[in-house]
């Protein structure tokens, strides 16, 4: 009888997983289980740095090394892509963003008496953990923890929630808050003094009607390929700036010495603008406030950029409208850019960059470029979500 089984590998939620398909909650590759479900620790068994794991939904992953974390990491993006009948391409070693790196952040926040609670999610639940510690935020972002909850007990009623969105800009932090009540000359005085004593970049209150902001000493900014770039209140940003970074050098190599490039999906232009030094550069990005904060960035540098506001969905662009580029960068929502994939697969661009934060979708589109010609080259993961099951990466496809 066989006492005890190895954990082999790691599942989609972060379980470890033996070779005949048990899942053990917090089992490390490595670990070994007993019959009657005690773990015996292997080397890549981590002791979680954070009181609040594995309560907190925020992490799934502070039992594991970063050897076996970048595991993980290529595991999810392997599998995605055999579901797809796709064989692995050249898979680089993971870019693990360190901790404490995490730029911007969505808190729930819920009043209960005379205190406030504020938070990630606990796993799989509406209960918020109340966060006493934080290995993933940046220390600017977690620093407003404190002072939050102070402020929210005079904004939310008792047994109500509200959101919290941060953002660390140019300027300091970028602060939203939803579903909360600011009416009047007192709750304007307070809101005023608690940005300026934590030194806010912009406090937007979101009371149901659209996001207002209440103070913005200076335009809020955040600076993409060395150029200053307007930050819409709850604008959308790498989650690292260090993942941003080998984002953008996987993007620059996909697309090479290319002279004419088209970014999908472009936001605020955090490819578009770095790529537009050296090439002619079409923006297309749906968001509104986005495509006039990237227009205003580059015209006032004057960078050869075209910025078109387009829903990419409902108006993707055919493959004669691509035929006039050397190369496609796309960066789609997690939902990928199935409406998309029909114009580029029948194009004759011979290089895409395509940056995913979902391997599903990834895969899904992948199959379709490798139905119309085009072949990975290489696939570079990123893990800017440090201890989560969540999985970046950027590939090169050739025709």
């Amino acid at each position: 009888m066989i006492d005890e089984v190895e954990i082999v590998r790691l599942a989609g939620r972060g379980d470890g997983v033996t070779a005949d398909g048990r899942h053990v909650r917090l089992a490390a590759p490595g670990d070994f289980v007993a019959v009657d479900g005690e773990l015996r620790l292997g080397p890549h068994h981590a002791v979680p740095p954070c009181r609040h794991f594995p309560v907190c939904g925020g992490c799934q992953l502070q039992h594991v090394d970063d050897a076996a974390y970048a595991g993980f990491v290529v595991d999810r993006i392997v599998d995605a892509l055999a579901a797809q009948g796709i064989e692995r391409p050249e898979i680089a070693p993971p870019h693990l963003s360190p901790p404490r790196t995490r730029r911007r952040t969505a808190l729930r926040a819920e009043r209960i008496g005379r205190r406030v609670v504020i938070g990630f999610n606990e796993a799989a639940t509406h209960r918020i953990v109340d966060m006493r510690e934080c290995h993933v935020l940046a220390p600017e972002l977690f620093a407003l923890v404190a002072p939050l909850r102070r402020l929210l007990l005079t904004l939310v009623a008792d047994r109500r929630s509200a959101d919290v969105q941060m953002t660390l800009a140019d300027q300091g932090v970028d602060l939203m808050l939803g579903k909360v009540t600011a009416e009047g000359l007192e709750a304007a005085e307070a809101l005023n003094d608690f940005a300026r004593a934590n030194s806010l970049a912009r406090l937007t209150i979101d009371e149901g009607y659209g996001p207002q902001p209440r103070w913005e000493p200076e335009p809020v900014t955040v600076t993409l390929g060395g150029i200053a770039v307007p930050l819409p209140p709850g604008g959308f940003l790498q989650a690292t700036a260090d993942g941003e970074r080998a984002l953008l050098a996987a993007v620059a190599d996909a697309v090479g010495p290319s002279a004419a490039v088209a970014d999908l999906f472009a936001g605020l232009g955090t490819f578009a603008l770095p790529l537009s030094g050296r090439a002619k550069v079409l923006a297309v990005e749906g968001a509104r406030d986005a495509a006039l904060a990237l227009r205003a960035a580059a015209g006032r540098v004057q960078r050869t950029m075209l910025v078109e506001h387009r829903d990419l969905f409902r108006r993707p662009l055919d493959a004669k409208e691509l035929g006039r580029f050397d190369a496609v960068v796309l960066d789609p929502p997690r939902a990928g850019a199935r409406e998309q994939m029909p114009g580029l697969a029948a194009s004759t661009i011979p290089r895409i960059a395509y940056v995913s934060c979902n391997p599903a979708t990834f895969a899904r589109d992948a199959r379709t470029l490798i139905d119309g010609g085009y072949r990975i080259d290489w696939i570079r993961p990123v893990g800017q979500f440090r201890w989560s099951t969540h999985v970046e990466l950027a590939a090169a496809f050739v025709r």
